[in-house]
């Protein structure tokens, strides 16, 4: 049984750019850091981490957006939404927005980042709250974990 009911679509506000994801995820995340707030004009960023090979873009091409630097960013080019991030060119592993699958219903956070950082009215059902990021060595036992109890998709 495919307990993630893959493969995924998605795409930006606009539909110019789209994409279908073949991997599962990895873990889940909210990010309250205010480069996040900034670029998404909310309280946090919301993101799946998934296997850049699980990842296809299959319409439009997206382009480098937020500060062009390490990680980098990608938008739609015409109504520039964040799709996804990748750490560098050789990561295997990419932030995927959560918000820009075509049903992101099932998303929850599994893990926080920049707690500190966020607004003080900010809450949310996340199993895992770090101050600032998880470090390498912590992602072993989170994806393991994630992939015993991380919340599922409800099946098609």
């Amino acid at each position: 049984m495919n307990e993630w009911n893959l493969p995924w679509a998605g795409g930006c506000r606009c539909g110019q750019l789209r994409f279908k994801v073949t991997a599962p995820p990895l873990i889940t995340m909210a990010c309250h850091c205010v480069g996040c707030q900034k670029m998404t004009a909310s309280a946090y960023s919301l993101s799946v981490l998934i296997s850049h090979e699980g990842f296809e873009i299959t319409k439009g091409e997206p382009v480098i957006g937020g500060m062009h630097a390490k990680p980098v960013h990608y938008f739609c080019a015409h109504c520039m939404s964040w799709v996804f991030t990748r750490f560098d060119e050789t990561s295997p592993f990419m932030n995927l927005r959560a918000t820009m699958l075509d049903d992101a219903t099932w998303f929850e956070p599994f893990i926080e980042s920049c707690w500190p950082e966020r607004l003080p009215w900010v809450t949310t059902p996340a199993v895992h709250r770090y101050d600032t990021f998880p470090t390498m060595e912590d992602y072993p036992a989170l994806i393991q974990e994630f992939a015993e109890k991380g919340k599922r998709p409800n099946p098609r």
